[in-house]
């Protein structure tokens, strides 16, 4: 049975790492959303939305990509939403938890000492959540399964 994959990541090294883990995943079950237009024709990635940018200083740009994220997953309906973040990806992660779809969270490699703040607080929405940094993971109890980078 196939499965519609959705893959959320802000511009940056975000979209980098949800790149690669998707080159692992058949390309006809997946479905982009990032914050910069030109990302997913660059690396060749279709189909794609955009959302809007946003993090803990731009809260009403936060309400907004909150909405979007609710239209895209509403039209979209994928089985499984993956996030390597950052705050686009958590309010993705949060709706499609409440949508009752399955949803996994990619902490950033670059938080090696603690979860990212977009991380820490997809961790309650998320079926999945793992972190590139065993000790990271220990933590806060979440899962360790390997780094992509």
């Amino acid at each position: 049975m196939k499965r519609k994959i959705l893959v959320v990541a802000s511009a940056g090294g975000h979209w980098h790492q949800a790149c690669q883990i998707t080159e692992a995943l058949p390309a006809e079950d997946l479905f982009f959303v990032t914050t910069m237009d030109e990302l997913p024709q660059m690396d060749g990635k279709a189909p794609f939305a955009i959302v809007a940018d946003c993090n803990k200083n731009t809260p009403f740009r936060f309400l907004l990509c909150i909405g979007q994220a609710v239209s895209c997953l509403l039209r979209q309906r994928p089985d499984v939403v993956i996030s390597t973040g950052a705050l686009p990806g958590f309010a993705f992660i949060m709706i499609a938890h409440f949508l009752r779809i399955r949803t996994i969270w990619i902490d950033s490699v670059a938080n090696a000492e603690e979860p990212s703040l977009a991380g820490q607080k997809a961790r309650r929405f998320s079926t999945l959540w793992l972190s590139q940094w065993k000790h990271v993971a220990d933590q806060v109890g979440g899962r360790f399964e390997g780094s992509v980078l």
